[in-house]
């Protein structure tokens, strides 16, 4: 294979591009082991103390991730999220003004691998995401078992990550003068293992909950479509029923987390590695149903859900 290196004398703005990225991919790759591992060798340590006050506070957090997190301004306001927006770049693109006084549900598609577009957009202020939306506070949902690693949940929910459970969506469709944006991933998991260039695979008609849910709590649903998701990384082909296929699928089950074996680019070269290719990223954010006080039936909004009448 021939390697393309990267030219020496590429600007420091880039590199500084580079180096976000390369601290969002071990954020969601590698910080989340290495904090378990500093909870246990402080276990382990003279200073086991701290690490059973820490364990008791974990207990007596232990709601905190599906009653709306806690998240920080300074967090996902910090300078480094400007520069992981414009490695790709991303873009919010607003169609129609949300109401405040709402709550709604974003359903965001695709998942992709690591849904950059969802990070960069509703877990930092490089978007301009309250300038956009005025009034709104976003919450993307991850899955539960990211919650229960030490210190790793506490950084994540400050950008505001919160638990994908059924009480923390409906905690945030219930928020008393509305406000809150939840934003799901509908794909979830599954849904990364069909994330490749050039391709759209979209799990949605096995998933219904989300939309029951803002029916039960008169939450609008918005549809939000991350163009570009899918061209970040390149995956080994894995077309359903191969033995990669059920391995992966099997260790989803197991684990809740999708295993995709993917490649795209390196630090300095362009041949091989786990950053993501610098493609665009453009999420658009269409036009809300609104639930009224005689909402429409769940196979009426499903089909309104599939048909396109969401218009992005």
């Amino acid at each position: 294979m021939k390697v393309e290196f990267a030219p020496l004398n590429i600007p420091l703005r880039r590199r500084f591009q580079t180096a976000a990225v390369l601290q969002w991919i071990f954020s969601f790759l590698g910080l989340a082991q290495c904090c378990l591992a500093a909870f246990v060798l402080l276990c382990v340590s003279d200073w086991w103390i701290l690490a059973a006050l820490y364990a008791g506070w974990l207990y007596l957090d232990r709601d905190t991730p599906t009653n709306g997190g806690r998240r920080s301004h300074w967090v996902r306001s910090w300078t480094v999220w400007k520069y992981f927006r414009d490695y790709f770049p991303i873009s919010l693109v607003k169609t129609v003004d949300l109401d405040p006084t709402r709550n709604y549900l974003f359903g965001f598609h695709p998942h992709g691998v690591l849904v950059a577009g969802a990070f960069g957009n509703f877990c930092t202020e490089a978007s301009q995401f309250s300038t956009l939306f005025p009034g709104l506070t976003p919450y993307l949902l991850m899955l539960p078992f990211w919650f229960r690693v030490p210190f790793f949940r506490d950084y994540i929910m400050f950008g505001g990550l919160v638990s994908s459970e059924k009480a923390s969506m409906s905690y945030l469709l219930s928020h008393p003068g509305g406000g809150a944006a939840a934003v799901v991933a509908v794909g979830g998991a599954p849904e990364c293992l069909e994330a490749r260039p050039g391709a759209l695979t979209l799990q949605l008609l096995q998933r219904k909950g989300f939309i029951k849910l803002a029916l039960k709590h008169g939450a609008g649903l918005v549809p939000v479509f991350s163009f570009g998701e899918n061209e970040l990384f390149d995956q080994m082909e894995n077309p359903v029923g191969s033995a990669l296929r059920r391995v992966q699928d099997r260790m989803q089950r197991i684990m809740g987390v999708a295993l995709p074996l993917i490649h795209a680019r390196g630090v300095f070269q362009y041949s091989f590695g786990l950053l993501p290719y610098r493609k665009p990223i453009h999420t658009v954010v269409g036009r809300p149903i609104l639930v009224e006080v005689n909402p429409l039936p769940l196979k009426r909004t499903l089909s309104l859900f599939t048909s396109g009448t969401w218009r992005v």
